[in-house]
C-alpha cells in the first residue's frame, strides 16, 4: 500500500499539470450536469416493512387521486374574549376567509368548519378550524400559495379574530445561513496558526472546497436519476468539507516534515502520500463503512443521505492522494515558513506541547484514565432520559404561527387532537364492509384514552374505509403509544369477527413505527460497522487490543455526545446561547445517525495518531517512548484537524432546520469529546498501561491478515535499498576501455 501510494504521489507531483487539469475538468463537468439537471425530487419519507407504511400504500391504491401525500393546512380561528366563533359577525368573517382559501393556488379541497356536523368547532364555541388539502407535496408548495395562505390569515385578523395556521403547507425550506462560510473562516485561521504559511494553509481549503463542489454538483446532477433529495447534499457538504480539510492537512503536514528533513520536492511528496496517505485511505474507509452501513436501517431517506455523504468522502480521499501532491509541486518550497526557507529557523531541543502532554499522561496514566472516563460518563447521564420522536408543529418555536395554531387546537379540542390516528379498514374480503367498519368504530370507541372516533369514510369501490381516532393524550405520550399497540393487538379479533383487516397509520403511528425500526436496527448496525472497522484496524495496527480500545473509546464519546444533545435540545440547557427556541423529543434518526458518522470520524483520529506511535514502535522504541513520539509528531496536527472539524460542524448550528441544528451540535461536541478526551487522554493512558501487550497479535492471525504497511516500514526498506544500490553504482570503477 505505502509503496503504491509513494509512486502515486511522485507521479502526481511530476505530472501536476495533467492532474490539475483532470480535476478542474471533473469540476466543470459536474457543474454543467448540475446546471442542466432537472430539479431534485422531494423528500419521500417511507419506512418499508412497517404497518403505517403498508396502510399508506393501501390508501394510494384504494383511494386514487386522494392526495394522501399532498400538503395540508389547518387555519385556526378564535373569537375575541367572551365571544363565540359562531356569533354572526365572527362566523361571517370565518366564512369569508374560507371562501378566500378556496381560490388559493394548488388547492384540492377546503372543509368549511361550520358544515359536517360542527366537528370543527370546539365545545365551548370559541375556536374553529378550516382544513385545506393541496395537490402538491409540502416541498412543492409555491411561494404564490404561501402568500395566499398568509393573506387569508391576515384578512381574518383584520376582522378581529385570532387566526393562526398550521400544517405541512407552510413548511419552509431549511436555511443553513452562512454555515459553510463560518466553518471555512475558522478553518483558515487554524491552518494559518498551524502552518505559519499562507500557501500551506490555503491548499487544504482549496482542495476541500473543490471536493465538496464536485460532490454536491454530482449529487444535484444525478438527483432525479438516483432519487437523491436536496437533504442529501446538506449532510454531504457538512462531512465532505470537514474530512476534505483534515485529509489534506495531514498530507501537507507530512510533506513539510519531509522537506525539512532535506528531501527534494518529488521525493517528499511521494513519502507524504505513502505514509500519511496510507492513513488517509484507511481513515476514509472507516468513514465509508459507517455511512454506507446506514443502509442496514432500511429507511430509504437515511440510506440515500449516507451514500451521498460516503461518495463525497471518497472524492475527498482521491483528491488528497492526487491533487494535493500536484499542488505541492506548484507550491514548491513556499509551503514552508519564510524563516525555514531562508535558513533562519532556530533549532531547538525544547519539547513541544504535544510531547510535554504525552509525557505527563504516560507518567500519571491511571489518574488521567479515570478522569477521562468519569468526565465522559457524567456527560452521558442525560442520555438515560432521552425521548425520541419526529418533529411536528408542536416542536416549532413559540414565535411561529404553526406552533400557535398547534396550541390553540390543543386548548380548544384536547391534547390528542394534534396527533389523530388513521384507521384503515380493508374490507375487500368482508361480506359486509359497512358493518365491519361500524364494528371497528364501536370497538375502538370503547378503548381507554380514546376521545373521539369519526364516522367511517369509504372509497368509491366501497371495499376500504378510513376512520379518524382522536386520542385523549398528546401525540408524544406513552399513553397514545399504548393505544396504538392496543388497536393493533385487536387486529386479529377484527379479522375473525368481520373478515376485514385493520391497520393503524397517520403521523403519530408512523413516528412510533420509525422509532421501533431504528431501535431494531441499532444492534445489527453496530455489529456491522464496528465489526468491519475492527477488522480494518487490526490490519492497520497488527494488534487486537488497539482496535478494541478504539471501539470502546468511540462508545464513550458517542454516549457523552448524545447526553449533551439531550441536555441542550430536550432539557434546554444553554438553549438560549445556541439559539434553540423550542425543546422537545430528540429526532428519532439522531442516535443511529450520530453513531454512524461519529464512529467514522473518531477512527480518523485513531488512525492518524496511533499510526505514528506504531511507526515509532516498529522502529525499536519502547511502548512509552512510542506514545510520546506519536504525540510529538501528530498531536499538533490532530488538534488542528479536530478544531477545524468542530468549527465546520458548529457552523451548522445556525441552521433554521431543527435536525440540521441538532446534527451540527451533536457532531461538533462528539468530535470534541473524542479528539481531546478519548484520543488525546484516554488512548495514551491505556497504551502506557498495556505496554508491549498493546501490540500483541496471535501468530496465526498475523499470518492470516494482509500486511498493508500503513506505517511505511517496507517503503523505507525499499528506498534505503535503492539508495544503497545507487551509491554502489556511483562508487564502482569505470570499466577499462581497450
Amino acid at each position: 500500500m505505502a509503496t503504491f501510494l509513494y509512486k502515486l504521489g511522485r507521479f502526481a507531483f511530476r505530472r501536476r499539470r495533467y492532474v490539475l487539469l483532470i480535476w478542474v475538468a471533473l469540476l466543470a463537468l459536474a457543474g454543467v450536469g448540475a446546471a442542466t439537471a432537472p430539479s431534485a425530487p422531494t423528500d419521500n419519507f417511507t419506512v418499508p416493512g412497517t404497518e403505517a407504511q403498508h396502510a399508506f400504500d393501501l390508501l394510494h391504491e384504494r383511494f386514487p387521486g386522494s392526495n394522501a401525500d399532498g400538503a395540508t393546512a389547518r387555519m385556526v380561528f378564535k373569537a375575541p374574549g367572551g365571544q363565540k366563533i359562531t356569533a354572526g359577525p365572527n362566523k361571517a368573517a370565518v366564512e369569508r376567509v374560507v371562501e378566500e382559501l378556496k381560490h388559493t393556488p394548488q388547492k384540492a379541497t377546503v372543509a368549511d368548519p361550520f358544515s359536517g356536523g360542527g366537528d370543527a368547532v370546539s365545545k365551548d364555541g370559541t375556536t374553529a378550524y378550516a382544513s385545506v388539502s393541496y395537490t402538491a407535496k409540502s416541498t412543492e408548495i409555491t411561494d404564490a400559495t404561501h402568500t395566499a395562505i398568509e393573506k387569508a390569515a391576515k384578512d381574518g385578523r383584520a376582522a378581529g379574530l385570532t387566526v393562526e395556521t398550521g400544517g405541512t403547507a407552510l413548511q419552509a425550506t431549511p436555511e443553513t445561513g452562512n454555515s459553510e462560510v463560518i466553518g471555512i473562516g475558522i478553518a483558515a485561521v487554524v491552518l494559518m496558526i498551524t502552518f505559519s504559511s499562507l500557501v500551506a494553509a490555503g491548499l487544504p481549503l482549496l482542495t476541500a472546497i473543490m471536493g465538496v463542489g464536485i460532490g454536491i454538483a454530482s449529487i444535484t446532477a444525478l438527483a432525479s436519476t438516483l432519487g437523491l433529495s436536496a437533504t442529501s447534499s446538506t449532510l454531504a457538504s457538512m462531512i465532505g468539507l470537514a474530512v476534505g480539510i483534515d485529509y489534506a492537512l495531514f498530507i501537507v503536514s507530512r510533506h513539510r516534515h519531509e522537506l525539512m528533513e532535506g528531501r527534494d520536492g518529488e521525493d517528499a511528496a511521494g513519502r507524504a502520500v505513502g505514509t500519511a496517505g496510507s492513513a488517509v485511505v484507511f481513515a476514509g474507509l472507516t468513514v465509508l463503512i459507517a455511512l454506507a452501513g446506514l443502509a442496514v436501517v432500511n429507511i430509504p431517506m437515511l440510506t440515500k443521505m449516507g451514500l451521498a455523504a460516503a461518495a463525497t468522502v471518497a472524492i475527498a480521499v482521491l483528491i488528497a492522494l492526487t491533487l494535493i501532491p500536484a499542488l505541492l509541486g506548484f507550491a514548491g518550497p513556499k509551503v514552508l515558513t519564510r524563516k525555514v526557507r531562508k535558513g533562519r529557523a532556530a533549532a531547538t531541543d525544547k519539547p513541544n506541547m504535544g510531547t510535554r502532554w504525552a509525557r505527563m499522561v504516560v507518567r500519571r496514566r491511571v489518574p488521567f484514565l479515570l478522569a477521562g472516563v468519569v468526565a465522559l460518563g457524567l456527560a452521558a447521564i442525560p442520555m438515560s432520559k432521552m425521548e425520541l420522536g419526529l418533529p411536528d408543529d408542536g416542536s416549532q418555536p413559540v414565535s411561529t404561527t404553526q406552533r400557535r395554531a398547534y396550541d390553540m387546537l390543543s386548548d380548544g379540542f384536547g391534547p390528542g387532537f394534534n396527533g389523530p390516528l388513521m384507521i384503515v379498514v380493508d374490507a375487500a374480503h368482508s361480506d359486509h364492509p359497512k358493518a365491519a367498519a361500524d364494528k371497528v368504530k364501536s370497538t375502538i370507541a370503547s378503548f381507554p384514552d380514546v376521545k373521539t372516533v369519526h364516522e367511517p369514510a369509504f372509497n368509491k369501490a366501497g371495499d376500504t374505509a378510513t376512520l379518524t381516532v382522536v386520542p385523549a393524550s398528546k401525540p408524544s405520550s406513552t399513553t397514545t403509544e399504548d393505544l396504538v399497540h392496543v388497536i393493533r393487538g385487536h387486529s386479529a379479533d377484527f379479522t375473525s369477527a368481520t373478515g376485514a383487516k385493520v391497520l393503524v397509520t397517520g403521523t403519530t403511528a408512523m413516528n412510533i413505527d420509525v422509532s421501533q425500526t431504528l431501535n431494531d436496527a441499532l444492534l445489527p448496525y453496530l455489529a456491522l460497522v464496528v465489526g468491519l472497522a475492527f477488522l480494518l484496524l487490526m490490519i492497520v495496527f497488527r494488534s487486537v487490543l488497539v482496535p478494541l480500545k478504539a471501539a470502546l473509546g468511540f462508545l464513550l464519546s458517542v454516549l457523552a455526545a448524545l447526553g449533551a444533545v439531550v441536555a441542550v435540545f430536550q432539557w434546554g440547557w444553554l438553549s438560549g446561547l445556541l439559539g434553540v427556541e423550542q425543546t422537545g423529543p430528540i429526532m428519532s434518526m439522531m442516535p443511529i445517525f450520530m453513531i454512524g458518522v461519529v464512529f467514522g470520524l473518531a477512527m480518523d483520529y485513531e488512525v492518524f495518531l496511533v499510526t505514528r506511535m506504531r511507526e515509532a514502535y516498529v522502529h525499536g522504541e519502547t511502548p512509552g517512548q512510542a506514545v510520546v513520539t506519536g504525540f510529538t509528531h501528530g498531536a499538533r496536527v490532530v488538534s488542528a484537524a479536530a478544531v477545524i472539524m468542530i468549527s465546520v460542524f458548529a457552523g451548522f448550528i445556525g441552521s433554521s432546520e431543527a435536525m440540521i441544528k441538532m446534527m451540527g451540535f451533536g457532531l461538533a461536541i462528539a468530535v470534541a469529546f473524542d479528539a481531546f478526551i478519548v484520543r488525546m487522554t484516554i488512548v495514551p493512558a491505556v497504551l502506557a498501561l498495556l505496554g508491549r501487550s498493546a501490540w500483541w497479535l496471535p501468530r496465526w492471525l498475523d499470518r492470516a491478515l494482509p500486511n498493508v504497511d500503513v506505517e511505511g516500514e517496507q517503503l523505507r526498506k525499499n528506498l534505503a535499498a535503492s539508495a544503497e544500490h545507487d551509491d554502489a553504482d556511483a562508487d564502482a570503477p569505470e570499466p577499462v576501455r581497450v
